[in-house]
């Protein structure tokens, strides 16, 4: 079977390697390097984990700048065949490292400033399998849940690191994860995909230890559907191109 691939916009001059009709990235993957970048501006050395085609953590390393270096961890060999082509297409096989593994069972010999993931939120018994099997893997909890994000990210984190990802703002397993793996929430922010219905996705920020800030919605639309002035001021702060209409 061939499996047809589209070259797209990714952020500033970089483009991204997607399978047409697999896994592609979305809004949740620039809205959680977006929180992530802001997390530790600072950060040198990023692990991205269940980094699929890459988007995550290139996005992350885009905003970062030139002295950031990206690891990402994937357990589908597609994806990391696309996502090691895309660094390398970029002009980043120097500062980027996609390695073929499982999450659950990484053991990195070094610490990371920033760690990023995007965990699937859906439990086997609960979701409809897409017959795609890279783009059932990124909704569905196949090869791990937020449980096991939380753990790998511990076994990493450097002692004033941080990690972001995100989740199903109704769940409630993300808090019992970080705590579960010792580490502890600092920040919370709802996403609203539109102004007038319920959150649908959460942005969590984790560190060692801190206080923690339950930050204000982010609304993706207002209520007629329009592009929020925020949501497009995060785009172009993460160099990508938006059209404000709805």
């Amino acid at each position: 079977m061939i499996l047809e691939e589209t070259l797209d916009h990714l952020a500033g001059d970089w483009r991204i390697l997607q399978l047409r009709h697999g896994h592609r990235f979305s809004a949740d993957d620039t809205l959680t390097a977006w929180t992530a970048a802001r997390a530790r501006p600072d950060a040198a050395a990023v692990l991205d984990l269940g980094s699929g085609i890459g988007s995550v953590g290139l996005l992350t390393l885009w905003r970062l700048g030139s002295g950031a270096r990206l690891v990402g961890v994937e357990v589908q060999a597609v994806s990391v065949a696309l996502a090691r082509r895309t660094a390398e297409r970029n002009g980043l096989a120097d500062r980027v490292e996609f390695l073929h593994g499982d999450l659950r069972e990484a053991r990195l010999e070094r610490r990371f400033d920033l760690i990023t993931g995007s965990p699937p939120y859906i439990p086997p018994s609960r979701g409809v399998q897409s017959p795609h099997p890279q783009r059932a893997a990124c909704r569905i909890e196949l090869h791990g849940d937020v449980f096991d994000y939380c753990a790998a990210a511990a076994r990493h984190l450097a002692a004033d690191g941080r990690f972001c990802f995100c989740h199903a703002a109704s769940d409630p397993r993300p808090e019992k994860a970080i705590t579960a793996a010792g580490l502890t929430l600092l920040r919370r922010q709802d996403v609203l995909f539109r102004a007038d219905q319920p959150p649908l996705i959460s942005l969590f920020t984790c560190g060692w230890d801190g206080g923690f800030e339950d930050a204000p919605m982010f609304a993706v639309r207002d209520a007629d559907g329009r592009w929020t002035e925020a949501y497009l001021e995060m785009r172009r702060e993460m160099g990508t191109v938006v059209w404000n209409k709805a």
